[in-house]
């Protein structure tokens, strides 16, 4: 503690100096303070100078970073006490002052004092451990940290803990017994109890293991980022070795499970399902997911709170046909435990889908499915035959239409973007020509991205769509069609709201032009520097795009969305173009959306849907978890009981089954013939059926 202490004061006083020129070069660990200033440095220098918005390197950047940085380091106040924040707070203001002249010491600062809390409650992890629980006690846990205050000393510090690790043996307990409904050999109830704290003693002790393996670069790389996500969240200091993970976010892909993850405040979530992954196949494992372990199959999980993403994404992969099983927390608080058979994504299933279904009048209504908005860049620059979802689109629309259709659906949800080329070309397919986006750049330079062809593909009646997890091309499409009156916007009360567009500098080819140093690799900033504005002058960003009608949707109650993200850049707008509104056959908005509004009230998976997502936005705001033994038993037969309800209506499509539903399995778990199920699932899909009536409704 003395040490510590010392060691404070002298980094105060370090941070109060104009200028520290002299560094301190790479210690014994390979540490190197002159490549930390010299990334500091630039990092203050060039943020300010590329992104898009006008923010500057100045006080309210600082607190802001502080702000995330506190998060990355003990988001969930399972190791600062009070004091140690206090401790810390001084640094907050002069985060801009250090970046500029080099004296950057709050990573190590906030490093030595997690080291030494991490120490401490690992000790008490093992003496907690050894005197038990009361199971039958009544008493509450609040699991929302922002809603915790942090400890005021280590006795409080320890009794958050033993609720902690109360929660986790109760819950290993309840697990091991629903196991035991399936075990040849039948265990006591003590041999149980046994296994549980067995089980919790070693998943922690990994625990704890991983967290004394992390270096004061790894510290100074979260500082870093901390610094960049200030800008805006999507903005990010990606060092060496976490490019692999932007790899993955860029591909879009996730090998093994085919989702793609973000780390955030300790977390690891999941921002979307990869179409034609295992995980899409599964069903369950859904965006906005926490994942809290991670476990090969018969084997114990491994705790990845806290854990970086690169280690976190090597738990998950593996050779195809193995089981992965995923605990993952879900956005209503609930816990699941999913299995996932890993796979090589399907490509077909990333395709363009069209089907022709059955019009409650009688007659036959399009449907298309475009999961992403694909196109193979490198192999059309090589003079490749490159396959594009603006090809396939158009292809789809030319089938339908020999089938005489009523009209048309096009499904964007969960559609998180792809080619902004794709997004105009496809918008231009409905309408007959004019212009379909606006992007500006960091400079204030406005361009119009135009459909120069003035062939209609098809003209029709048109229902897009859309939930909160449809973002960027998908809301580019959604924009253009609602502004041009060209169709019906249909799902949740608005789209993700990603606005924004991101570009990769690389740090090592951004030297300033008197540096001669040569450092090891800096690593690459991912910053945002253009954003879309809709023709009639309003942003995508924040905002997203609001529903003409908006119907139940079981997962309204997440906040989830641009808007929701600390820091995102605000909504704002820009002058109209000139665009003259489609001249094909007129519809009645109002008349149309009280028919609908109507519908859904009597509708049988809608007023489920209704129901459900009632119960689910009070369940998340239930944060006070009991851990009572009966009542975290009755509350997870309960989330099996409504999971089971809602899937019966809402289906596969959505992420959500009826586990106990009897399949035919190649033998690994898997259903057979996955790829033929998805035109039976979306004659289940009540918001299908919904957009079928709204179409007849345009029609008349």
């Amino acid at each position: 503690m003395k040490n510590r202490t010392h060691r404070l004061l002298i980094a105060f006083l370090v941070l109060l100096l104009s200028h520290a020129g002299h560094g301190y070069g790479k210690d014994s660990q390979g540490f190197d303070q002159k490549r930390n200033q010299m990334i500091g440095y630039m990092l203050d220098k060039q943020l300010p100078a590329i992104h898009f918005s006008d923010r500057k390197m100045n006080d309210a950047l600082s607190m802001a970073a502080f702000d995330l940085y506190m998060k990355q380091l003990d988001f969930q106040k399972r190791f600062l006490l009070s004091k140690d924040v206090k401790e810390l707070r001084p640094f907050a203001v002069h985060i801009a002052d250090n970046l500029e002249h080099g004296t950057i010491v709050l990573p190590a600062a906030g490093y030595d004092i997690m080291k030494e809390r991490i120490g401490q409650v690992e000790k008490m992890a093992d003496q907690i451990l050894a005197a038990g629980f009361d199971v039958n006690q009544d008493e509450v846990y609040e699991t929302d940290p922002e809603k915790l205050m942090y400890a005021d000393d280590l006795n409080a510090l320890k009794d958050r803990w033993r609720k902690i690790m109360k929660g986790q043996v109760i819950s290993r307990y309840l697990d091991l017994v629903e196991d035991q409904k399936k075990a040849k050999v039948k265990l006591s109830d003590d041999e149980l109890w046994k296994q549980a704290k067995e089980k919790v003693a070693k998943v922690n002790k990994e625990f704890f293991l991983r967290l004394h393996q992390e270096t004061l670069q790894d510290h100074y790389d979260r500082f870093f980022n901390s610094v960049a996500r200030a800008f805006d969240p999507h903005t990010n200091y990606l060092p060496p070795d976490k490019k692999e993970d932007f790899d993955i976010q860029m591909r879009g892909s996730l090998e093994g499970i085919g989702a793609l993850l973000r780390e955030e405040d300790g977390l690891i979530k999941v921002v979307r399902i990869i179409p034609g992954s295992a995980s899409a196949k599964q069903g369950l494992l859904q965006a906005e997911d926490t994942i809290l372990q991670v476990a090969e199959k018969g084997a114990e999980p491994v705790e990845i709170t806290d854990m970086r993403l690169s280690d976190a994404v090597r738990l998950i992969r593996g050779p195809k046909g193995t089981e992965v099983r995923l605990t993952v927390k879900k956005p209503d608080g609930t816990k699941e435990s999913i299995p996932i058979i890993r796979d090589v994504v399907q490509i077909e299933e990333t395709f363009v889908k069209d089907t022709v279904l059955d019009s409650p009048d009688g007659g036959k209504i399009g449907y298309i499915l475009i999961p992403s908005f694909y196109r193979d860049f490198e192999k059309t620059k090589n003079g490749g035959d490159a396959r594009n979802s603006t090809d396939d689109t158009r292809k789809a629309l030319d089938d339908l239409k020999k089938t005489n259709t009523e009209g048309i659906i096009l499904d964007l949800r969960n559609n998180g973007g792809g080619s902004l080329v794709d997004a105009v070309d496809i918008a231009g397919l409905f309408i007959k020509s004019g212009p379909i986006v606006q992007v500006k750049n960091s400079y204030g330079t406005t361009r119009i991205l135009n459909d120069d062809d003035e062939k209609i593909e098809y003209s029709g009646p048109l229902v897009v769509l859309v939930n909160q997890f449809s973002a960027s091309a998908s809301e580019i499409v959604a924009a253009a069609l609602q502004d041009y009156k060209r169709a019906i916007i249909v799902g949740g009360a608005h789209t993700h709201g990603k606005g924004t567009v991101q570009t990769i500098i690389n740090l090592n080819e951004n030297m300033p032009v008197l540096q001669f140093k040569k450092f090891d690799d800096l690593g690459a900033l991912k910053v945002t520097i253009q954003k879309f504005y809709r023709i009639t002058g309003g942003s995508t960003q924040y905002k997203g795009v609001e529903s003409d009608i908006v119907l139940p949707n079981l997962f309204q109650h997440l906040k989830s969305g641009e808007k929701y993200l600390e820091y995102s850049l605000p909504w704002d707008h820009v002058g109209p173009v000139e665009f003259t509104p489609f001249s094909g056959k007129s519809f009645d908005l109002d008349t149309i959306r009280r028919k609908s509004l109507q519908r859904a009230e009597h509708e049988e998976g809608l007023k489920i849907i209704a129901s459900e997502a009632k119960k689910a936005d009070e369940r998340s705001k239930q944060t006070a978890v009991s851990l009572k033994l009966s009542d975290m038993r009755q509350k997870m037969e309960e989330a099996r009981q409504e999971r089971k309800k809602v899937g019966a209506q809402y289906r596969k499509y959505q992420g959500v089954m009826d586990e106990d539903e009897p399949s035919e399995t190649d033998g690994k778990g898997t259903k057979k013939d996955d790829a033929p199920n998805w035109k039976e699932e979306i004659k289940q899909d009540p918001y299908i059926g919904e957009a079928k009536n709204i179409i007849i409704d345009m029609g008349k």
